[in-house]
């Protein structure tokens, strides 16, 4: 039956394998990381918390080997921590390539972006002259556009002025006309009037001459056909 001094040292065993299969898978992870910068300082932040545990259970199962009562199992945990050590010196060794290859990656991935995006900055403000250029020679089609409108609205208008300008003129010699047509119209029912009046005097006196010579007739005949009355 083990004792349980071999209990702890197999537990204390496999947690360094544990330990060292989780930061060989880590380290892999790193190696493979393409950014962005944040992932790769969580990767390096779990890889520093593991080899910081193994670490103590590598001291810790070296303080076991020193407490061995036989010299031969002191021998072989002694041997077993020196190699887990190596081991662990290997893994930083990976785990420091592995992040010089990413930061690299990285870097390049950044350059190309920048790059990128300094390209895409140059087409955009080439985009953006060429769109200007076409606005303002819209605008100044449109700015055009209304002058001319404009200067047609000013030619109507003086047209439009002149039209009336003419017509009042004419209104104002129709005016002209009708108060002279007016004049004449009144001289002609005055003469007419005149006339009219003067009509009915001749016509007055007629009657008179007329009853005169009737009387003078009469009288004439009466004295010659009664010369005794």
């Amino acid at each position: 039956m083990a004792s349980s001094a071999d209990v702890h040292v197999r537990i204390c065993e496999q947690e360094i394998i544990k330990f060292d299969l989780e930061i060989k898978a880590l380290v892999q992870d790193v190696s493979e990381c393409t950014g962005p910068q944040s992932k790769l300082t969580d990767f390096n932040f779990q890889v520093k918390e593991k080899f910081n545990n193994l670490r103590q259970r590598i001291q810790d199962l070296e303080q076991m080997g020193k407490e061995q009562d036989k010299e031969s199992d002191k021998l072989t945990l002694l041997n077993k921590v020196e190699g887990h050590r190596k081991q662990m010196l290997s893994n930083q060794t990976a785990w420091r390539k592995a992040n010089l290859a990413c930061k690299l990656s990285i870097d390049k991935l950044e350059k190309e972006d920048l790059l990128n995006s300094e390209d895409m900055s140059i087409r955009h403000r080439k985009m953006t002259k060429e769109s200007l250029a076409e606005t303002s020679s819209g605008i100044t089609e449109s700015l055009m556009s209304i002058s001319r409108m404009m200067a047609q609205q000013v030619q109507q208008s003086e047209e439009t002025m002149s039209t009336l300008a003419t017509s009042s003129r004419t209104v104002l010699e129709t005016h002209e006309e009708f108060k002279a047509m007016t004049g004449t119209i009144q001289l002609g029912r005055k003469l007419i009037i005149k006339y009219n009046r003067r009509e009915l005097t001749d016509k007055l006196l007629i009657f008179l001459a007329l009853a005169l010579f009737l009387a003078t007739v009469l009288y004439i005949l009466k004295k010659r056909l009664f010369p005794f009355f």
